[in-house]
């Protein structure tokens, strides 16, 4: 039977699902780095992209020489392109893998590891560029250009934060004018109790000309292994459709035949198809086959299914959960896509369930919503380009006192100007960083975390923390949090860390690394004198550590100490494994004087450099021992002449435990 109803999007995506997306900031870094150098060799300096096979391969080649990409593709140019097509979908690089202005632009504050503010938002410079280029990003949906990120901030202008639900769901359905407005009404009566996502999702789609055109078809005709296939509108073969005649048919005998005995077919059909586990959790109150061919009556759900009667009612349910899951699973896998790109505009905040913009940016957006909206659903012809806001859209013109009204009213308070508003809103990012800490960083995360620190369990620290930053960064940004909370919350940890974080307070990594790893600064009380106190991290195992760790941690506090004269201050070396010679080198420094190499009349006599393991920064928590105590264990360790291999044990082990 021909295909005569007819696949068509029904939502918008920003980027590719291909498209590496772990340690988001550092690929699109590292890749408009490698694709810099391949074009300036010479065999691809008259070298086309597209349509050609062996440019696309040598790429492969070249990204795999680089340990960009590990394994062997069996199709490399296809695997080159995918690579690659998230950078072009927002501009910085274009369709023949060249770098724009705007990608240019970007790889250079990479190189020159430059991720300072340079803006109004107050947000680096790399995050103000994303920004700038996704509100040019715009979506083929079907023959409509959908600039997506304009869209999210239109609909936050109106409805003020989106559930996790909302922003998986919801907002990609918007793809018109129409839609839009119509989404927004839904999110608005959900959240009155007066219809739900569900529905709101089978209401968008049934407005569809093809799907509407499919359940006609259904209703009207025999249901065969075709119409089935053809109805399922799957966007690639339609044969992926033929397993649901059979989930179909069992069904059919259970709800309208009433037919008990079918229930744990019903279940074993469910496995054949591809999200079959949207259907299962939807049927069943329980995943046991065990339980449901014991009592299968009792293990149904109440569902669309319970209170049909008829075939003509049970053919509309069943067409419309099938496409109710197949749009939410589709939902479902563009979500992590969505939400990482638009994070990288540090603008927009994921936290406790809900999507919202930081204050500042959503009092400037909020003004100007209604006239950026024009500019949703028509191409942008300047996407390549390096572009003001201004230039973006005329009404993106920074209006200060329209935003400080907003921040007032927002934060109850009374600033006058934009530096005022700005120390008020410093204020409200310690706030957000105390209920991260509370909810995300307590004494037993942290625990668990320098445990799978120890057993380098990567994928869960990802998941504990964040999946835009790589482990050594996540090692030093929990480090810093834990002295922070040891601290007892006092000090501006995050100027102290030296990490790059988003705007949700978390770390991601960035192609050219950060410098030293954390600076905290103590003033004087009656338990120490005024100081600071150099934190330095390493995951490097034993030989690494010798050869990588021994001379940059001593450099760097004794720079320190003669740039600032503060022969107080000192340094901490976490590490989840100490070398027995780390430690003693370190014992060595104590007398051993640091000369400037520039100035040889500039020098220190001796460093205090105190070693960490993560078990004892466990211990540390479990005992609840704060800094001001630690500080006398680390001078009592520091004056000790115990050798070495004793000196550790004895002197930080045993006080801590």
């Amino acid at each position: 039977m021909p295909n005569e109803i007819p696949y068509k999007s029904f939502c918008w995506a920003l980027g590719t699902t291909s498209f590496r997306t772990k340690d988001f900031n550092k690929t699109i870094e590292e890749q408009l780095a490698l694709l810099n150098e391949f074009w300036e060799l010479p065999e691809n300096q008259n070298a086309n992209w597209s349509g050609d096979n062996d440019t696309q391969t040598r790429y492969y080649e070249f990204m795999k020489e680089k340990v960009f990409v590990a394994g062997s593709a069996n199709n490399k140019p296809k695997d080159a392109r995918e690579k690659t097509s998230g950078l072009v979908d927002i501009g910085i690089i274009d369709g023949n893998r060249k770098l724009t202005e705007a990608g240019t632009k970007l790889l250079k504050i990479s190189l020159s590891n430059d991720f300072t503010t340079d803006n109004f938002f107050q947000i680096p410079r790399d995050s103000f560029l994303y920004l700038r280029q996704l509100l040019k990003t715009y979506n083929n949906v079907d023959g409509t250009a959908v600039r997506p990120f304009i869209v999210l901030l239109y609909v936050l202008s109106k409805v003020g934060y989106l559930s996790s639900e909302e922003f998986t769901y919801l907002l990609p359905l918007c793809t018109s004018n129409e839609y839009t407005e119509q989404i927004i009404d839904g999110i608005r009566a959900n959240r009155n109790h007066s219809v739900s996502v569900d529905d709101i999702i089978i209401n968008r789609l049934l407005e569809m000309d093809n799907y509407q055109a499919a359940l006609d078809k259904f209703l009207s005709n025999t249901v065969t292994e075709n119409l089935i296939c053809e109805v399922g509108l799957n966007r690639k073969s339609r044969n992926y459709d033929k397993p649901y005649l059979r989930l179909y048919n069992e069904l059919y005998s259970v709800f309208v035949e009433n037919d008990s005995s079918k229930i744990p077919l019903v279940y074993s059909s469910t496995k054949k198809i591809n999200i079959g586990k949207w259907w299962r959790k939807y049927l069943f109150n329980t995943a046991s086959e065990r339980a449901i061919e014991r009592n299968p009556v009792a293990c149904l759900n109440q569902t669309a299914f319970s209170d049909v009667s008829n075939e003509y009612q049970f053919k509309k349910a069943f067409f419309k959960i099938m496409h109710l899951f197949k749009a939410k699973a589709t939902l479902s896998d563009y979500l992590d896509l969505n939400r990482r790109y638009i994070r990288t505009t540090d603008i927009v905040l994921f936290e406790d369930g809900t999507v919202k913009l930081d204050i500042l940016p959503k009092h400037f957006f909020n003004s100007v919503a209604d006239e950026l909206y024009a500019y949703a659903y028509i191409p942008c012809e300047i996407l390549f380009e390096d572009s003001s806001l201004e230039e973006i859209a005329d009404c993106l013109v920074i209006n200060e006192e329209t935003v400080i009204d907003g921040v007032n009213a927002e934060l109850e308070i009374n600033v006058t100007n934009i530096d005022e508003a700005r120390n008020a809103l410093e204020d409200e990012r310690y706030r957000r960083l105390q209920h991260l800490i509370d909810t995300k960083f307590s004494d037993e995360n942290i625990i668990t975390l320098l445990g799978y620190f120890e057993d380098r369990n990567d994928t869960e620290i990802k998941n504990m923390v964040t999946e835009n930053a790589d482990i050594p960064t996540i090692f030093e940004y929990v480090l810093g949090i834990f002295w922070y909370k040891i601290s007892e919350r006092q000090g501006k940890i995050l100027d102290y860390m030296k990490l790059s974080l988003d705007a949700d307070l978390l770390p991601k990594t960035h192609a050219a690394g950060g410098e030293a790893d954390i600076v905290y600064e103590y003033q004087e009380t009656e338990y120490y004198p005024a100081h600071s106190l150099l934190i330095e991290a390493t995951l490097a195992d034993s030989t690494n550590q010798r050869r990588m760790e021994m001379e940059p941690v001593s450099r760097h506090l004794g720079r320190h100490l003669i740039r600032t004269g503060n022969i107080n201050s000192y340094c901490v070396f976490a590490t989840t494994y100490l070398d027995i010679n780390v430690i003693a080198d370190f014992r060595g420094r104590k007398h051993m004087p640091f000369y400037d190499t520039q100035d040889y009349t500039k020098s220190v006599d001796g460093m205090k450099i105190i070693p960490l393991q993560t078990s004892e920064l466990k211990r540390i928590v479990n005992n609840h021992i704060n800094y001001k105590t630690l500080f006398a264990m680390f001078e009592s360790a520091y004056l000790s002449d115990d050798m070495p291999h004793n000196w550790y044990t004895n002197n930080i082990a045993i006080p801590i435990n």
